[in-house]
């Protein structure tokens, strides 16, 4: 049975490779609707939730999967006004689109984020507004939201076969692949705080940032955050999302949290130019790791910076990297696990606050854990 429940590694192997098939065989012909590539710009995947024959929660009459729709359109509208973000829906309109290939949209395009917007429901009075990011960790999940949002899949033909076994009622059956999140979580994190911090200024009841398992959020390969609005099981909530002045309301809240999101991407790097000699203070003892190198990632940017010490409070040895359609900076590069730690300490002194260390092995990015425990054994 817990075979069954679990997908192994080796499944996971194997999606990896079956979706890397896929960004190669249909990158040319995807559907008008969908982006063929941002040119440069910040992309935004929009997932409006259910639709067609998935009328989603119907609490008091109210149709989830229109509101949510009205909500990302309005959200979208806002975002173009952008130049320098493109907006991509997986959904423009009242049809069913399957979870696995919403999260597939945001990947064939290398999306920068993934923003789906839900309403709630209860048994009970339960109201206000949430946001969910990918939990990595079976003991933080909150079933109940995770279930019924996973539910949808039983509409979908074959749903056994393309969800390799997983259950919705035990959400740690995605825990064996939920791991390809892990790299964007910090990132997720933060933009569910601006969410939830623009929609409880709405004197919308704080339901907090919360992590759970996901189906749609997990097969991602950027940032993601699904946003449940509101209850409109409570009849006066439901009410509120189902106007206007309520969609907007929540839209507005949504779109100026995603700007706010990439404006501190984009401020994260530069800074004013400070004296580039730098004191030695690293010791000569060494605990190298064999075939690892460690880097400090400073900043992640849409922007496209010169890895020059004027650029970057002074810090000399930076290194750009560009990942899908920001660019990620890092500072120092050694084998020296201790040399490192004591290089994030520069970096934090520096003002880079959330510096952390990364691993690579044999030039590919691996879990700082990992390369610690290849030492240790």
């Amino acid at each position: 049975m817990q075979n069954k429940l679990v997908i192994t590694s080796m499944q996971t192997n194997i999606f990896k490779l079956i979706v890397s098939f896929i960004i190669v065989l249909t990158f040319n012909s995807f559907q008008t609707s969908h982006a063929q590539g941002g040119n440069g710009k910040f992309i935004v995947v929009l997932d409006a939730g259910h639709g067609g024959k998935d009328p989603g929660n119907l609490g008091n009459g109210f149709k989830e999967k229109k509101i949510a729709l009205n909500i990302v359109l309005k959200v979208g509208k806002e975002l173009e006004k952008n130049p320098n973000i493109k907006v991509v829906y997986t959904r423009k309109t009242d049809v069913f689109i399957e979870l696995r290939e919403r999260a597939a949209i945001a990947n064939r395009i290398d999306a920068d984020l993934f923003v789906s917007v839900h309403c709630d429901s209860h048994t009970s009075q339960a109201h206000g507004a949430g946001t969910f990011v990918m939990s990595l960790n079976k003991a933080s999940q909150n079933l109940s939201t995770a279930k019924k949002e996973n539910e949808v899949i039983f509409l979908e033909d074959n749903y056994k076969e393309n969800y390799a076994g997983f259950d919705p009622s035990k959400p740690e059956s995605l825990i064996g692949i939920s791991i390809q999140q892990e790299e964007y979580l910090d990132q997720s994190i933060q933009l569910a705080s601006l969410i939830q911090e623009n929609m409880v200024k709405l004197k919308r009841i704080n339901r907090k940032v919360k992590q759970d398992v996901f189906w749609v959020l997990h097969n991602t390969y950027m940032p993601s955050v699904l946003v449940e609005t509101g209850f409109l099981t409570y009849k006066k909530e439901g009410a509120y999302l189902n106007s206007d002045k309520g969609q907007t309301e929540m839209a507005n809240s949504i779109s100026s949290a995603i700007i706010k999101y990439k404006n501190k991407l984009d401020d994260n790097v530069g800074g004013h130019i400070i004296d580039e000699t730098i004191e030695d203070t690293i010791s000569n003892d060494e605990n190298t790791i064999k075939n690892t190198v460690f880097k400090i990632q400073i900043a992640a940017s849409s922007k496209s910076l010169e890895p020059k010490a004027y650029n970057f409070k002074g810090l000399q040895d930076i290194s750009r990297e560009k990942s899908g359609g920001l660019y990620k900076y890092y500072y120092g590069y050694t084998s020296d696990y201790n040399k490192i730690q004591k290089l994030q300490i520069e970096a934090k002194n520096k003002g880079y606050k959330d510096a952390y260390i990364v691993a690579f092995k044999d030039g590919k990015q691996i879990k700082l854990s990992e390369a610690l425990k290849t030492e240790s054994n």
